[in-house]
């Protein structure tokens, strides 16, 4: 196995994901099976996918809730003035 920087690749999957529904359905279905999908012909052991594959669900539920803090923040800040 080459020397990855694993950050890196989650960062490219969570790229590839965002915004993109289908692909976030599949991931959803097939963590690992995407994530190898996305990657291409990267030879990585099974306990470096798993990790890539926690990492960005991580990530992935990181910002949803950081999008519906901002949205639950913005309606507040709106019924209290500035």
């Amino acid at each position: 196995m080459a020397d990855f920087n694993i950050q890196e690749l989650i960062d490219q999957v969570v790229e590839k994901l965002t915004g993109n529904k289908n692909t976030v359905a599949q991931f959803k279905k097939d963590p690992m099976g995407t994530v190898k999908k996305i990657l291409g012909n990267i030879d990585l052991d099974n306990d470096v996918l798993e990790k890539i594959v926690e990492a960005v669900k991580g990530k992935i539920n990181l910002d949803e809730l950081t999008k519906n803090a901002g949205g639950i923040l913005g309606k507040l800040k709106g019924l209290f003035g500035k």
